[in-house]
């Protein structure tokens, strides 16, 4: 009898730990929406440093995924992310070259960042700008900007 409460006790106790106890990991959500077309896909990058934005090599990234256009929109999640300071930097790969195609100073093809609805010489993109907390699970929406 003294064994089944002390066994019962252990149960008891580890699960209001478990109930106590924070999630470790988070699911970032990111929906891309007002691209102008469907052709090629989207490059999402995830960002963790500051300073790492403003990225025109697109190669200090956290996380990257490249994902479809359906309907002018597309959709990603990034699982198990540590709590801490991220920047979403996206670009529409319309002709899938992986790479964001520039003109003579502006990109041809659009691109977008966390926190960003226009990109101009007094909004310059940088990592504490574009940066949230993810603290819990999160859905963060990125518009496409096209020059």
């Amino acid at each position: 009898m003294k064994q089944r409460i002390l066994i019962t006790s252990i149960v008891i106790l580890a699960l209001l730990l478990q109930s106590f106890s924070s999630k470790d990991t988070y699911t970032l959500k990111v929906k891309i929406y007002d691209l102008q077309n469907s052709k090629g896909n989207v490059v999402v990058m995830i960002y963790n440093k500051d300073g790492s934005i403003p990225d025109k090599t697109f190669t200090h990234y956290y996380k990257k995924k490249i994902v479809n256009i359906n309907q002018n929109e597309a959709y990603v999640e990034f699982e198990n992310m540590p709590a801490g300071k991220y920047a979403v930097n996206i670009f529409h790969d319309e002709n899938k070259n992986g790479k964001l195609d520039k003109g003579w100073v502006m990109p041809k093809e659009g691109f977008g960042l966390s926190n960003f609805i226009k990109v101009n010489l007094f909004n310059k993109p940088n990592f504490k700008r574009a940066s949230f907390l993810l603290d819990k699970d999160m859905l963060v929406k990125i518009k496409t900007i096209y020059m």
